[in-house]
């Protein structure tokens, strides 16, 4: 059998909507309002905010869905991100940045993320960040962990397996599904703890369980992996 995946096939892009806050209900209202609704769609906060937690809290979830909801609304964004070895220049006409897993940065991506800060202040646009760490333990430079830090700051918490089950369960049982103890054990001990990943995991059971005409089991889910 093939290793299993933290995050396979995920057939759609991460959503606010999809994201189950649990405990980090003030972060995704925060960004929500920030969003604006559709009327005010170019109507976002200057202020940085700044999401930080271990693996697993949905800090990426969170920043992917605000990208995702800017771009629905026609908009443009920066997004700087750990593996972006070559960062592009800062552009005009987008109305925020994103940056992802900043306390991987190295110099060059550090001098890019304070170069699209301070032009984004500037120019009063957006700029939402994420990060392993809290802004005071940042291995950056200082005036670009400053900067991280003096906006809203959000401390997410990884869902306990209660909570992840019971989403799990609500959400198989709003498809018709039937998972039994087993199948959620297995889910929950073998994939990622981001609750994103699970839920994209559950709809791809749910298909491969219509095409094969088969009950969602631990060997279907084996099956399905071998198939990928």
């Amino acid at each position: 059998m093939k290793q299993l995946a933290l995050d396979i096939g995920l057939t759609t892009g991460p959503t606010l909507e999809g994201y189950f806050a649990g405990p980090n209900e003030a972060a995704l209202r925060h960004l929500q309002l920030w969003l604006g609704s559709a009327g005010q769609a170019n109507l976002h906060s200057p202020v940085p905010t700044y999401l930080w937690g271990e693996s697993g809290s949905g800090k990426s979830h969170l920043l992917q869905s605000v990208g995702a909801a800017l771009s629905a609304q026609g908009s443009r964004v920066g997004w700087l991100h750990a593996d972006m070895h070559e960062p592009p220049e800062f552009d005009e006409n987008w109305v925020a940045v994103l940056m992802d897993d900043v306390e991987r940065y190295n110099a060059v991506q550090q001098h890019a993320a304070f170069n699209w800060f301070v032009n984004a202040q500037s120019l009063q646009r957006g700029v939402v960040a994420a990060g392993l760490l809290p802004p005071a333990d940042l291995p950056l430079r200082e005036d670009l962990r400053t900067r991280l830090g003096w906006g809203h700051v959000f401390a997410l918490q990884v869902l306990t397996e209660a909570e992840r089950r019971a989403v799990l369960r609500q959400a198989a049982d709003a498809r018709g599904l039937m998972l039994s103890d087993d199948v959620l054990n297995f889910m929950l001990h073998r994939f990622s703890r981001d609750l994103g990943s699970l839920m994209e995991l559950l709809v791809q059971l749910d298909g491969f369980a219509l095409q094969t005409q088969r009950a969602i089991t631990i060997p279907l889910i084996r099956a399905m992996l071998e198939n990928e």
